[in-house]
C-alpha cells in the first residue's frame, strides 16, 4: 500500500532528535547527503531488479524527507487536499530551486495521483540515477533542441495523461535560487491544453539543500532555512492557455514573496 501524508498540510514536528551521524560528521553537508546516497543506492538496486515501482518510489521519497528531518530540515507542506480534489490526472508545474524537490514531490503526489517527470535525457544514462529514472518511464528531453523537445513532451505527455498518469514539469529547465517570470516557459500549460487536463501550480522554497558549481546538485546545507511547499488550485486550460499560465506564475511568485525567497522584479524600468 502506498504511504501517504494525511490531511491538507504537514509540518515537521518539534523536538526531532538529531541522528548520530549529525554529531559524527560535525553538522556538515555530508550528514544528510550520505543518508540520501544510501537511500538512492537501495533504490537503484530495486530498479535493476525491476522492483522499483510506484510504491517503492513514494516510499523512498518519504524516507528522504524524514531522514533530512533528522539532519535539521524542517518541512512546511500545504495544499495536499487540492491534489486530492483532482478528478483525474493533471500537469503539475513547479519552480525549480534545487535537487530536493525532485526527491520530495513523488512522495507527496504519487500516493494520491500516479505521476512521472519531464527530465533531461542524460539523466537516464547515469550509472546511479539512470536505472532509477528509467524505471519511472519519464518524458526525456534534450534541452538542446527546443522543437524536438516540444514534440516529445506533447506526444509522450498526452500518452501518460491519457493513461491516467500525471506529469510533473519544471518549466524553468534548470535549477535557480531566484524566481524570474521570463524564465518560466509555458510548456506545462500547453501540454495540459493538448491533453484536456488541468494544470496545477506548485510553489516551493528548497534552499535548505543548496547547489554547487563543483558538485552540481550537492551544495551547502543550510539547516536554518525552512523547506516550504504549497500546491495551488487546479486550473482548467482553454485555448492557448495564456491567462492560465499567468495565473500559475502569479501563484508561485506570491508564495515565494511571502516566504522571503528572491524574486526578480522584471516590471521595473531598466
Amino acid at each position: 500500500m502506498l504511504q501517504t501524508i494525511e490531511g491538507d498540510a504537514y509540518h515537521s514536528p518539534e523536538g526531532i532528535r538529531a541522528c548520530l551521524r549529525e554529531y559524527l560528521m560535525l553538522g556538515t553537508r555530508w550528514s544528510p547527503y550520505t543518508k540520501f546516497f544510501g537511500i538512492m543506492f537501495r533504490s537503484r538496486a530495486l530498479a535493476l531488479k525491476g522492483l522499483y515501482d510506484d510504491e517503492a518510489w513514494a516510499a523512498s521519497s518519504l524516507e528522504v524527507m524524514h531522514s533530512l528531518e533528522s539532519c535539521g530540515a524542517r518541512f512546511h507542506i500545504s495544499g495536499l487536499d487540492r491534489v486530492r480534489a483532482l478528478s483525474g490526472p493533471a500537469v503539475f508545474v513547479a519552480n525549480h530551486m534545487g535537487t530536493l524537490e525532485t526527491m520530495l514531490l513523488p512522495g507527496l503526489i504519487t500516493p494520491i495521483r500516479l505521476c512521472t517527470y519531464v527530465v533531461k535525457e542524460k539523466l537516464l544514462h547515469g550509472p546511479i540515477w539512470g536505472p532509477i529514472m528509467r524505471s519511472r518511464d519519464p518524458i526525456a528531453v534534450t534541452r538542446t533542441d527546443p522543437r524536438k523537445d516540444l514534440d516529445t513532451v506533447m506526444r509522450e505527455g498526452v500518452r501518460h495523461l491519457s493513461a491516467g498518469r500525471s506529469v510533473i514539469i519544471f518549466p524553468q529547465g534548470t535549477r535557480t535560487p531566484e524566481f524570474r517570470r521570463s524564465g518560466f516557459n509555458s510548456l506545462g500549460v500547453k501540454l495540459a491544453s493538448r491533453a484536456g487536463v488541468p494544470v496545477l501550480p506548485v510553489a516551493l522554497k528548497t534552499d535548505y539543500w543548496g547547489n554547487s558549481m563543483l558538485m552540481r546538485g550537492f551544495g551547502p546545507v543550510r539547516r536554518k532555512l525552512p523547506i516550504m511547499l504549497e500546491f495551488g488550485d487546479a486550473i482548467a486550460v482553454s485555448g492557448r492557455g495564456k491567462a492560465e499560465h499567468e495565473a500559475c506564475l502569479d501563484f508561485i511568485e506570491s508564495r515565494l514573496r511571502s516566504w522571503g525567497a528572491p524574486v526578480i522584479d522584471e516590471s521595473a524600468a531598466p
